[in-house]
């Protein structure tokens, strides 16, 4: 069996111009980064397409196969000959060289090229750095030079696309030497990973450069000595980090192994961040195709929740059909089955870790009110048991299930999975929401932590309470979607409360109020917004050799 990069880099790529032309896209609105990836300079939307959102049960060590199994259904629609776009997130360095590895799909079922798009890409994520960190830059200089805005509490952080633990706790000394007027200060701070950081939600949510330009002005910095807002407008630095996001504001395309067009762009982090890509995006795959798959991070409790209650609610947009992925072995590990033993049938533990996918499933239907389809991500070893235990449990909750091949056949794998979804698009639904706009922030979150979670509500640390109480106080508890930071692993905020669990709150132990992307953060457990490198990272499993091939990267 070939490898991922060794099947990317057999393919026969088409020139990007050509995957244009599919969809329409005129060489006039497109700038290209060499002959296989390019960017899409549209002004205006025509969202017209029905639109299909891949998400998952929460993630085991096993892998589950969302990006891989939304890169297969949508080359199965094209074998049934629909006109398809892809909308994708772009990875982050942090997995890349971390634990989990790229996100660019797998097998016969990838974006490429595949390398490209798991390094350095077009350069959006290394430009949303820069543009986070000059407004960082901006903030400290003015402190450091009379601090006429009277700036006390800088709430703003550093980022870098990178895990590095090392920088979760740092101190700044910002010495003036001999320069007269200045004054000597140090304070504390801390580093985001990129795909944690504001101004990736804001690129990711913002439609245009003046919607861009009003939601990076937006950006609260820090709180003066009344306890007021200062925003980055004071600063001035809205029109800068705007020019250094001038071209990564704009979709990238490329194009999957069998040439269906990919539009890939943003990379928030789903349990750290609103999880989904960017706006422009959807909006540009649903304006050029007839059907546009699209993906959310990590489980359903996360990215897909997030692109519910929050996406869809700024984009003005719905998915006429949900799509949620599991694998039989994921499962019985849910059901706590030995990960080492996962090859051998084992109806205890898949039935054990069955409601972990059936919560999920149910949430679409009778929360979201969303026609669902389970894709089960195919292994050799599952067996004729274990199938018909997933079927049967799929089908008393009125929920099609699907066992479907793409990372082995490609397209031809997941043409079976594209029929279910197209019949699924067809049937008549209204999206609901598991809370109201106009809820109060702590109706919000419990709003998802009952509705969403199956949990009993949420405890709240002092600071967390002083923060929701300043926020009411401001009059900005109203209006605004609620973003959970928590683990992916489980419904809790508990990665060892596997399956579906119950009569459990979780700690929301921060409130972050992020004013250029317009909703509120709320961290619960233990979860960090800088992660840390395993003990054998994949840095040091990638290499190149004098040639320029690449191993290890996947």
């Amino acid at each position: 069996m070939l490898s991922d990069i060794e099947i990317a880099e057999s393919a026969q790529l088409k020139d990007i111009r050509e995957i244009a032309g599919k969809l329409g896209v005129g060489e006039e609105a497109l700038e290209t980064y060499g002959k296989y990836k390019a960017k899409i300079n549209l002004k205006q939307f025509n969202p017209k397409s029905k639109l299909v959102l891949v998400t998952a049960i929460n993630p085991t060590a096993s892998g589950e196969g969302k990006t891989t199994v939304s890169i297969g259904l949508a080359d199965g629609m094209a074998k049934l000959g629909k006109k398809v776009c892809l909308a994708l997130r772009e990875p982050s360095l942090g997995p890349v060289f971390g634990i989990k590895g790229g996100a660019a799909g797998g097998g016969y079922a990838q974006v490429v090229p595949m390398a490209d798009i798991n390094l350095h890409f077009t350069g959006d994520i290394h430009a949303i750095t820069a543009a986070n960190n000059l407004l960082c830059a901006m903030i400290d200089n003015h402190i450091f030079r009379g601090n006429a805005l009277d700036i006390q509490t800088v709430h703003f952080h550093r980022c870098m696309d990178m895990n590095d633990r090392a920088l979760r706790d740092i101190t700044l000394d910002c010495l003036a030497g001999n320069m007269k007027g200045c004054e000597s200060y140090s304070r504390k701070e801390s580093f985001s990973i990129t795909a944690a950081s504001e101004v990736m939600a804001v690129l990711c949510l913002a439609r245009d450069i003046s919607d861009l330009k009003k939601r990076l002005g937006n950006i609260v910095v820090g709180e003066n000595s009344k306890g007021g807002y200062v925003y980055a407008r004071d600063l001035n630095a809205e029109g800068a980090m705007a020019t250094l996001l001038k071209d990564a504001i704009n979709p990238n395309l490329v194009q999957t192994l069998e040439g269906t067009p990919a539009i890939v762009h943003g990379g928030p982090f789903a349990n750290i961040a609103h999880g989904c890509n960017s706006v422009r995006a959807t909006l540009a795959a649903m304006s050029y195709a007839d059907y546009a798959v699209t993906e959310a991070g990590f489980g359903a409790d996360l990215g897909a929740e997030k692109f519910l209650d929050a996406k869809c609610r700024v984009a003005g947009i719905e998915p006429q059909c949900v799509v949620v992925v599991a694998t039989v072995k994921a499962l019985k590990l849910h059901g706590g089955a030995d990960k080492n033993s996962l090859s051998s049938e084992d109806i205890a533990a898949l039935n054990k870790g069955l409601p972990n996918l059936m919560k999920h499933v149910g949430n679409v239907k009778n929360v979201y009110k969303k026609p669902v389809v389970v894709a089960m991500n195919r292994f050799a070893t599952d067996t004729e048991k274990e199938i018909e235990a997933v079927m049967n449990a799929c089908e008393k909750i009125g929920a099609k299930a699907v066992f479907t091949d793409v990372f082995l056949k490609g397209g031809d794998g997941g043409k079976e999975l594209a029929q279910a979804v197209i019949s699924a698009c067809e049937e008549e639904s209204k999206l609901s929401y598991a809370y109201g706009l106009n809820d109060n922030v702590k109706e919000k979150i419990e709003g998802v932590v009952k509705n969403i979670y199956g949990g009993d509500g949420a405890e709240y640390s002092e600071i967390a309470e002083s923060k929701i109480a300043a926020l009411e106080a401001k009059g900005l508890d109203k209006g605004l979607p609620v973003i959970i930071a928590k683990t992916q692993y489980s419904l809790s905020d508990d990665p060892a409360k596997l399956a579906a669990p119950a009569a459990f709150k979780i700690y929301v132990r921060d409130i972050e109020y992020r004013g250029g992307a317009g909703f509120i953060v709320a961290i619960a457990g233990s979860v960090m917004l800088m992660p840390g490198l395993g003990k054998v990272p994949c840095a040091e499993k990638i290499d190149i050799d004098g040639n320029g091939n690449i191993s290890g990267l996947s």
